[in-house]
């Protein structure tokens, strides 16, 4: 059985090759033994204490510490049983463990069983001690089973804390990680070996920790799965303890004492100056004492000694491997190592205890500031304003083009932005509206811009709507009685402007409408931008945290700026709108874009003079004939000076009718009726077919064209003035060109410029005015509604005790480390 003095003394002859070691060959001898272990339990104690204190606030202090690191069948819950000097069942443990187990294990004379406790999650404090070793292992499982089910996840880095107070233990703390898998359990995510691989070097790759690698005698080195792993953290193995475990299965291999050193030389694959430890434990997995236990270790010690030296031709270079072989040397080692490490370590953790101690008061006396500063309305006030005067600048820093933080997280695709709106497609537009860079995450100005982008391209994509020939027959009748030679123009150019305000209007409404969206949006990026922004320069934020009312009612002020920004852009669009739809609006006629179309002037001029009669204008859809014609002409009340014209005077009265109407003799003949109504009645019933013949028409021919044409619009070019084309035809073409223009100036002239003035230009200017109006120009009475958090303080209560806690822990940890920079 070890005594006390075999775990505390150094070694005789350490392994003076191992890299890890080797500058440290000489041997420490004090001049009291006892007054030296005395000082490293005390070392010892007092960074069990400040691991306890780092382990609990979530500290990063380097702390001297070994991580043990391994395949599940490669030794390793043997090893750490062997270090205990008792048995626990930690195998099984570290078969379903997914969460380090960081083992403190103190060399306590008195303690003749083993004292267990654990370390309460998220505190310093232990509970009671543990004395069933089966007791132990339902902890260990109990506590990463809950953990791993409140945070979903597969493996945890959050470690469990065991301390373990025992005669027979040595001076000692071990990170204990989970074994690398290759394959998941059953039950477990497929993504479970790489999450260990993952979390197991990020514990071992802090430099200030030692890593304890362990790996089977009967894997070689040129075929070890995690050797390469090692080398990911720690290349040259400066600070890597190896060890081979299992290597009583290895030594029948031996005859010869060249075999024996090549193999443990292991030359050629770790180095010249990297050693392992060659280490072999009881295989008896029986129901055994302590005492049994420890006697077995070392039983299994000396026969592998006793091997080498008797079964080996030659025996083997003792002077060279005798210090790496057996499980009482790497203890021995790891001990020693540790102490050298806490001695070398102990003034800058000092240094460290002092500025963190420094740090912690300093931030309870923030807290203090924070906790009288709720009742303090000017501190409150100054506070607010400067975290609304914060939001604004970032909302502008937005706005004109920002990339943090990161669109890929923040922003939205044109998609997630129809969708998330609630606004969908674009009314009226059938066709799918894919703007450039639809498919990038994008907000702030560029969002903005895309939006606009977007309307345009379902404007443009809109045609001017069909109109029924009883809307055209009302328009064009009511224009023609009104005098004047533009009938057709004006009747068509007044489809063209209905058409324009009832199609275009709702795209204007809904392009306010995903503006407003995009903008509104720009207040949680904001909020983001702001932490972001204080914690890359180091700056601390003026802390609004627990004031829900205030962030409500901040939230509900931009919210309603911009509300008020789209009511406003909606109703100066609509003014543009009905501007350019206006009678007195010169668009329809301008003649750079009327004489682009097909129509020459003269053929509108044609149109409008043959507008003057009231009804000699046939837009019904069927055709007719002469006799019904003759029959509605009965009802025409004769011209004023009909019979008072020369037959030459009767042609220019007929150029008021309607083509198919009226004929045109070459020759009058001196027999015809003076009655210019009589020629016409006479000629009805084949005005078709001798006004085709005997003169170039100007506008459409009978209903029979108009039906061989069908209702689409006809947009013919100069060449084919000459062909019959229905004057419904005709008004349908000139309104969808009127339609055009509108649109065009509408779009070109105003939308941008007045949603860009009436959306960004506040943004920029008026946004934190209309923010200080809404939430600060209010008496003092009013504005600490606002404030009202009985939560936040308690919050804020709680936080403060913990941070005395935090406070007391640290100088505490401080004071120890100072008695013992003295004692060095």
């Amino acid at each position: 059985m070890a005594t006390t003095n075999t775990f505390l003394n150094t070694p005789t002859k350490g392994p003076t090759t191992t890299s890890i070691t080797k500058k440290h060959h000489h041997k420490h001898h004090p001049s009291d033994p006892n007054r030296s272990g005395s000082e490293f339990n005390d070392r010892f104690e007092a960074y069990n204490r400040l691991q306890a204190a780092a382990v609990a606030f979530g500290e990063k202090l380097p702390i001297p510490e070994i991580v043990a690191i391994g395949g599940q069948s490669d030794g390793k819950s043997s090893l750490l049983e062997a270090l205990l000097g008792f048995r626990f069942n930690v195998r099984e443990v570290e078969m379903g463990t997914r969460r380090p187990l960081i083992l403190q294990m103190v060399h306590d004379p008195t303690a003749l069983e083993p004292r267990c406790r654990f370390q309460e999650e998220d505190s310093e404090e232990y509970g009671s001690p543990i004395v069933l070793a089966s007791a132990i292992a339902d902890t260990i499982k109990s506590r990463t089973e809950s953990l791993l089910k409140k945070t979903r996840a597969a493996v945890s880095s959050q470690p469990i804390v065991m301390r373990s107070e025992y005669a027979h233990c040595p001076n000692l703390t071990i990170i204990d990680t989970p074994g690398f898998v290759l394959k998941a359990k059953k039950g477990e995510p497929e993504r479970t070996p790489d999450e260990i691989l993952s979390m197991v070097k990020s514990l071992a790759s802090p430099p200030h920790r030692i890593i304890l690698f362990l790996q089977q005698s009967s894997v070689e080195w040129c075929s070890s799965l995690w050797l390469d792993t090692i080398r990911e953290i720690d290349p040259t193995f400066r600070r890597t303890v190896i060890v081979v475990s299992k290597f009583d299965n290895r030594l029948k291999e031996f005859t010869d004492r060249w075999e024996v050193d090549r193999y443990l030389s292991a030359s050629g694959y770790l180095g010249e100056n990297t050693r392992p430890f060659f280490v072999a434990l009881p295989k008896d997995r029986g129901t055994i004492s302590n005492d049994e236990f420890r006697r077995q270790i070392t039983q299994v010690d000396s026969e592998m000694l006793h091997y080498l030296r008797d079964s080996v031709k030659g025996g083997f270079d003792e002077d060279k491997y005798r210090s790496n072989i057996g499980f009482g040397c790497l203890r021995d080692f790891l001990e020693t190592e540790l102490q050298r490490r806490y001695k070398e370590a102990a003034p800058a953790t000092l240094a460290l205890l002092e500025q963190r101690c420094g740090e912690v008061t300093a931030e309870l006396g923030r807290m203090e500031c924070k906790i009288n500063a709720t009742s303090d309305v000017a501190h409150l006030r100054k506070s607010a304003m400067l975290h609304a005067a914060a939001l604004c600048n970032h909302v502008e820093a937005l706005i004109d083009g920002a990339a943090d933080p990161a669109p890929e997280q923040w922003g939205k695709t044109t998609e997630e932005e129809r969708s998330e709106s609630g606004i969908g497609s674009w009314p009226s537009v059938t066709a799918d509206i894919k703007p450039p860079n639809a498919t990038l995450r994008l907000y702030g100005g560029a969002a903005f811009e895309r939006v606009i982008h977007e309307f345009r391209c379902a404007t443009y994509s809109i045609k001017c709507p069909p109109v029924s020939r009883e809307k055209v027959a009302n328009i064009l009748l009511a224009h023609t009685g009104r005098g004047g030679g533009r009938g057709i123009t004006e009747a068509a150019a007044e489809i063209a402007r209905a058409a324009a305000r009832s199609w275009l209007a709702p795209l204007l409404d809904t392009a306010c409408d995903r503006l407003a969206f995009v903008l509104g949006n720009l207040f949680e990026i904001s909020i983001e931008k702001n932490h972001g922004h204080d914690s890359n320069h180091g700056l601390r934020s003026v802390d609004m945290e627990g004031y829900i009312g205030f962030h409500a009612a901040l939230r509900q002020s931009y919210n309603h700026f911009i509300k008020d920004l789209s009511k406003e852009c909606k109703q100066l669009l609509r003014h543009h709108l009905d501007s350019v739809t206006s009678p007195y609006s010169h668009v329809c006629y301008e003649n750079n874009f009327i004489g682009n179309f097909s129509y020459g002037t003269s053929s509108m001029h044609q149109l409008n003079q043959a507008s003057a009669g009231p009804l000699c204008l046939e837009l019904s859809e069927g055709p007719a004939s002469g006799k019904e014609v003759t029959k509605d002409q009965e009802n025409i009340p004769p011209e004023k000076n009909a019979q008072e014209t020369t037959p030459g005077k009767v042609t220019e009265s007929r150029e008021a009718l309607r083509e198919c109407q009226m004929t045109v003799p070459e020759t009058p003949s001196p027999d015809q009726p003076s009655d210019g109504n009589y020629g016409i009645k006479r000629e009805l019933g084949n005005c078709v077919e001798v006004g085709a013949r005997k003169r170039h028409p100007r506008i459409t021919g009978n209903a029979r064209n108009c039906g061989q044409n069908g209702e689409s619009l006809l947009f013919g070019n100069a060449d084919n003035i000459s062909r019959p084309v229905s004057t419904y035809a005709e008004i349908c073409s000139s309104a969808a060109q009127h339609f055009a223009r509108i649109r065009e100036v509408l779009v070109e002239r105003s939308v941008a410029s007045t949603l860009n003035s009436g959306f960004l230009t506040p943004c920029r200017e008026r946004l934190f005015v209309a923010l200080g109006l809404d939430l600060f120009a209010v008496n003092d009475e009013k504005f600490m509604d606002m404030f009202v958090a009985p939560g936040a303080i308690d919050n804020l209560e709680n936080e403060r005790q913990s941070l005395k806690k935090r406070q007391k822990i640290l100088h505490s940890c401080l004071n120890e480390f100072k008695s013992v920079a003295r004692a060095l």
